[in-house]
C-alpha cells in the first residue's frame, strides 16, 4: 500500500479509536435520522419531475472535450423530445448535461455529494431540483429509482460504480428492464472485451444474455434513439 498522507491516517485512527457503547448508540442514532432525511426529501421533490433520464460520466471532462459536447448534445436532444436530465451535479459530464436539459428547455435536475476534492456543483441545476447529499448509497437510489433509461458517458470509478450498480439491478430483476446506452464504443470496447473473454467465456461469472442489458453507441442521436424506441412500446409520455 502507498504511504498514507496525514489526514488518511487520522481518519483511520479515529475510525478504530476505543469508543464505548452509549456514544456508539447515540451516533447511530443521530446517523439513522440523517439518512431518512436525505430520503425524504428526495422522494419528495423527485417524485413530481415525470419521466427523466440519468446521464453519468467523469467529472474531469473539460468544456469543448467530444465527450462533453457529446454529452451536451445528447442531453438537449431528449430534453427537445421532452424528457428531464439527472445528474449528479457536478462538473464536467454532468455539467455538460445539466448544460443541455437548460437549452432544451425540459427538467434539468442535480443530484449533488459533498466530495473533499470535488467542491463546485454546476450552474445548470434548477434551483428547485437541485439536491445534496452526504451518503452515495441514497444518491444512488435516487438516481435508479427516478430515471426510466441511463445514458453512460465515459467515465471513471464513479461511473463504473452507477452502470454495474444498474445492470445489477435489472440483472437480478430488482427493478423492471429499461434503457442502459454506453457512448462511445471506442472507449467501453476494452472493458467489454474482458467481460466477453474473461468474465463469460474462461470463468462462466457472467451469462452471454447479460450482454442484452446494455446498447452501446457512438452518437447522440443513436443513444436518444435508444431510449425513445424503447418507450414507444409502452404508455409512458414526459408530462413537464
Amino acid at each position: 500500500m502507498d504511504k498514507l498522507t496525514e489526514n488518511e491516517r487520522k481518519r483511520i485512527e479515529k475510525a478504530f479509536a476505543k469508543t464505548e457503547w452509549p456514544s456508539i448508540a447515540s451516533t447511530m442514532s443521530w446517523g439513522i435520522f440523517k439518512i431518512m432525511a436525505e430520503f425524504v426529501e428526495g422522494y419528495d421533490k423527485l417524485a413530481r419531475i415525470g419521466p427523466c433520464v440519468s446521464i453519468f460520466g467523469s467529472a474531469r471532462t473539460q468544456p469543448g472535450h467530444p465527450h462533453y459536447e457529446l454529452a451536451q448534445n445528447t442531453a438537449k436532444l431528449l430534453s427537445q423530445a421532452g424528457w428531464g436530465i439527472i445528474t449528479g451535479g457536478g462538473p464536467g459530464i454532468m455539467e455538460a448535461a445539466n448544460k443541455g436539459a437548460r437549452e432544451g428547455g425540459s427538467a434539468s435536475v442535480g443530484l449533488n455529494i459533498n466530495l473533499p476534492f470535488e467542491a463546485t456543483n454546476n450552474q445548470y441545476q434548477d434551483n428547485d431540483k437541485r439536491l445534496n447529499f452526504d451518503y452515495f448509497f441514497v444518491r444512488k437510489l435516487m438516481f435508479l429509482k427516478y430515471s426510466q433509461g441511463i445514458i453512460v458517458m465515459p467515465g471513471g470509478v464513479g461511473t463504473l460504480d452507477e452502470l454495474f450498480e444498474a445492470l445489477t439491478l435489472v440483472q437480478t430483476d430488482k427493478r423492471a428492464k429499461f434503457p442502459i446506452v454506453l457512448v462511445d464504443s471506442s472507449f467501453w470496447n476494452p472493458l467489454l472485451d474482458w467481460i466477453k473473454l474473461t468474465l463469460i467465456h474462461q470463468e462462466q461469472y457472467v451469462s452471454p444474455e447479460d450482454l442484452e442489458l446494455f446498447t452501446v453507441v457512438d452518437n447522440a442521436n443513436e443513444a436518444v434513439d435508444v431510449i425513445l424506441s424503447f418507450y414507444e412500446k409502452y404508455s409512458m409520455k414526459p408530462n413537464f
